[in-house]
């Protein structure tokens, strides 16, 4: 069963309790026997990096800038006579 957040309307406890998806819970504080389910944010899946093709495009975009940082060390040790 999951777990939810409710809010009891009497005294205004906010608490979690597992319950089956069409049941509510009681307060614990009160004991009202029917508590307000709250919907509230979960931490989703994390990801550290980018996968797929925005992996590819990030690693193309580095391999150009990379080149060109290299061509133009290549030019200024030309002009510098080296």
């Amino acid at each position: 069963m999951p777990l939810y957040d409710f809010r009891c309307p009497a005294c205004g406890e906010r608490f979690e309790a597992v319950t089956k998806p069409s049941e509510t819970a009681s307060c614990p504080s009160c004991g009202t026997p029917r508590c307000e389910r709250i919907y509230s944010g979960f931490a989703g899946p994390f990801t550290v990096g980018l996968r797929g093709a925005a992996a590819r495009r990030s690693d193309a975009t580095r391999r150009a800038r990379e080149e060109q940082r290299r061509e133009q060390r290549a030019q200024r040790r030309e002009k510098e006579g080296r």
